[in-house]
């Protein structure tokens, strides 16, 4: 399945059916007086956050989505039948903007959650409505009200607890793969991640999601490489894991690089908990790697580990870092329990 992470789609929601002009015809009933029936209320355009979705790529395919008009009323004080809803499925996390890409309709971070995009139309009130003591024969109804059309943006944000950051070839998928079930393409060449990688990692008996997105380089806030589209697919992670690659030769130099990259991008993501790792450290002599690790807290000003993606040094400890901040992140935004009385 190709992964796509923003889409454009057109939407209508259903217009109002018509109120009837209708009289009683009966047999012997003189002046059976009004009997039309009111429209059908036209169908809504729904969006719907589904579990098992990690794409718009179904948007690609259809991007007008029109819901049905209600049907007009009829005699005998028959109400039109109202009209369907069409609903969007959409992935977890996938968040609808308006036409300007710019104002955030809704943020569908909950599976289940639904918010109604257009409103369908009012039906028309029949003629019956419209009889009184003085107008005991109305020869009018209201037409329904007219559905409505939008175009709107749909832009996923993968949801994440921990997110990878680094340059190319800083060994993030090679990191990913080997926690995870994940099966991210690896190569000795950059850009080999050109999309989005989740994967479940365990430790200690707890579990939580990692992302790893296409690698960043100087520049990329201008559009080099691939720039940094897929940033906002770390934006809801609760720590990021700046992966420096300890065989590059100026480990502070990379990063550098990317912590500027997140300056320009902005999202807060600056602000976010942030852990970071020297990798590639079985590649490297014992006098080497202990000066990058010296330089890189110099500069960070807080503790820097030290991994092998490869060989699995340093892995776990790597990974139980990543789950204490987690944790201590769910913490802060879980509502406190509130008090026991008797």
């Amino acid at each position: 399945m190709k992964f796509l992470d923003l889409a454009r789609v057109t939407i209508r929601s259903g217009s109002g059916g018509n109120g009837a002009v209708s009289f009683r015809r009966e047999k012997f009933i003189p002046e059976g007086g009004p009997d039309g029936g009111d429209g059908g209320r036209g169908g809504d355009v729904i969006a719907v956050a589904v579990d098992g979705l990690n794409t718009l790529i179904d948007f690609r395919y259809q991007q007008h989505f029109f819901a049905k008009n209600g049907q007009g009323g009829m005699g005998r004080q028959r109400t039109g039948a109202s009209g369907d809803d069409i609903v969007l499925r959409v992935p977890v996390g996938t968040e609808i903007l308006d036409e300007d890409e710019e104002t955030v309709i809704a943020d569908m971070t909950e599976p289940g959650q639904k918010v109604v995009l257009a409103q369908g139309g009012n039906g028309g009130w029949g003629n019956l409505r419209f009889a009184s003591s003085t107008n005991r024969a109305p020869r009018r109804a209201n037409p329904g009200q007219p559905g409505v059309e939008r175009e709107i943006w749909l832009r996923l944000k993968l949801i994440a607890d921990a997110g990878l950051l680094g340059l190319p070839n800083a060994g993030k998928s090679t990191f990913l793969a080997a926690v995870s079930n994940a099966r991210p393409k690896i190569a000795d060449y950059p850009f080999t991640t050109l999309v989005p990688n989740l994967g479940v990692v365990g430790v200690d008996g707890a579990e939580f999601v990692m992302a790893d997105i296409p690698g960043l380089i100087e520049g990329a806030a201008e559009g080099r490489g691939l720039g940094d589209r897929f940033l906002g697919h770390v934006e809801r992670c609760s720590v990021l894991v700046h992966l420096v690659d300890g065989t590059s030769g100026r480990p502070v130099g990379d990063w550098r690089v990317i912590e500027r990259e997140l300056a320009l991008y902005g999202g807060g993501l600056v602000d976010k908990p942030r852990l970071t790792v020297l990798n590639k450290v079985d590649a490297m002599t014992p006098k080497a790697r202990d000066h990058a690790l010296r330089k890189l807290a110099e500069v960070t000003g807080g503790p820097v580990l030290a991994m092998s993606a490869v060989t699995g040094e340093g892995v776990r400890e790597v990974l139980r870092a990543m789950r204490r901040v987690i944790e201590s992140g769910r913490a802060l935004t879980e509502p406190e329990a509130a008090p026991w009385s008797p």
